[in-house]
């Protein structure tokens, strides 16, 4: 067996990032057995070496190996250029052809962006990888193929799996070993290394002499997120290689070949699973979230009016009370409603005047106080119904903790066992 420093010699592999070396050491691992591989990694990683250093150490380096690119071969014609096609089967199919399986028979074929097959043809490719038999467009004849499949993909399959346009069937035939490839962002140590290997390929292929990064250029190169990963890295390369008159490049000069090289230092985007609690996937999430914050701020007002008709003192009320008045109006900086009684205080909340049969009366304070309960049980049921839905919904996205589901929704923790208790959740 192979050392992992002679493949990389071999195959011109530059790197010494540790997880770059276990992938190299599970390919060498799994090359002499005919499980299905695949690799997954992000656009421009070179995940196209791992299905070259599988068939070379396979039994099957003698035999054809075929690459095949998913994704850039048009969906009507892809199940013809995979398992061939009968004379007649279409338009245009004028002679049989044979397909990819039937002429790789006895070899391996790498299937590169298989997320982006469609499904009638991942349909085709289960059943070669159960038992090996494909059918040709427009025929009746089971056909017999022995094909070591190699896949790659860039694509999240779990998100593919959900969104129901990969068959979670064929991915776990597919990756009965997953090989990943870590991104360039991921491996610091190999930025400069493979720079100066691609400035040095370039300066003998365009007859110059190869050019050299100062410190602060070096810098920015391992600073920035290589969104395109080596295959950037190349491209850049090669671009200040022909375009640059001095050998010497500083930052200055390297920032011009780098896009959005000024946000190097922003947060990377995430995906729908990572992103915080606080944000919500449509808009009536944030509906209910709007309707639930003018809830909380109405039982507010609610509970400092009980406080005015029950005690007759704004001052005192202000004073116990200033931490709930700053919430529901504000800082003390912006103008504050005077509350000089609990009649003002009533008009100011524009609380409706309870309804008097006698003509002489006598309102105590216990009728005040019964007529604010009243007020705060009024409730509408669709809006508690929200209320239960956004619950609920902030706890599933919280996985069950109270203490985020509750951040999210602005209330305290306390206040969220409560409503737990209250609506049997």
């Amino acid at each position: 067996m192979e050392s992992v420093q002679a493949i990389k010699q071999r195959f011109e592999l530059i790197g010494n990032d540790p997880k770059l070396n276990r992938a190299i050491e599970k390919s060498i691992q799994v090359a002499p057995t005919d499980i299905s591989v695949l690799v997954t990694g992000e656009s421009g990683v070179g995940k196209e070496s791992i299905p070259k250093i599988i068939h070379s150490l396979s039994h099957r380096k003698h035999a054809k190996y075929i690459a095949v690119n998913c994704g850039a071969i048009p969906e009507g014609t892809i199940d013809s250029e995979l398992f061939g096609h009968e004379k007649g089967a279409f338009t245009g199919a004028t002679q049989t052809r044979r397909g990819y399986f039937e002429v790789a028979d006895g070899g391996t074929i790498f299937l590169d962006e298989v997320g982006e097959l469609p499904l009638t043809t991942q349909v085709r490719l289960l059943r070669v990888l159960e038992n090996g038999e494909f059918l040709k467009v427009g025929s009746s004849q089971v056909q017999k193929t022995d094909v070591r499949i190699v896949a790659a993909t860039n694509v999240n399959m779990f998100e593919a799996i959900k969104k129901e346009k990969f068959r979670e069937d064929l991915y776990y035939r597919l990756s009965t070993v997953e090989i990943g490839i870590p991104p360039l962002r991921e491996r610091q140590d190999d930025i400069h290394l493979l720079f100066r290997k691609f400035a040095s390929d370039f300066g003998q292929k365009y007859k110059m002499p190869t050019i050299r990064l100062s410190d602060d250029a070096v810098n920015l190169l391992l600073k920035y997120r290589w969104p395109g990963n080596i295959r950037q890295l190349r491209n850049i390369a090669e671009q200040v290689s022909v375009l640059e008159e001095k050998r010497i490049v500083t930052a200055t000069t390297l920032n011009g070949y780098l896009p959005n090289s000024n946000s190097t230092n922003l947060p990377a985007v995430v995906g729908d699973s990572e992103k915080r609690g606080g944000d919500f996937s449509n808009e009536r999430e944030i509906l209910y979230k709007v309707l639930f914050d003018m809830k909380g701020d109405l039982n507010d007002l609610k509970k400092l009016t009980l406080e005015l008709l029950k005690n007759n003192d704004s001052d005192k009320v202000q004073e116990e009370n200033e931490t709930l008045i700053q919430k529901i109006y504000g800082s003390k900086d912006e103008p504050e409603i005077p509350v000089e009684n609990t009649e003002i205080a009533a008009e100011v909340l524009q609380l409706p005047e309870p309804v008097i049969e006698n003509s002489n009366p006598i309102i105590t304070q216990e009728d005040r106080y019964h007529f604010a309960e009243e007020i705060q049980e009024e409730e509408t049921l669709s809006l508690q119904e929200k209320e239960i839905e956004l619950i609920k919904k902030s706890l599933e996205r919280n996985r069950g903790k109270r203490k985020a589901a509750a951040s999210e929704l602005g209330i305290s923790e306390r206040t969220l066992y409560r409503k737990i208790k209250q609506y049997d959740l």
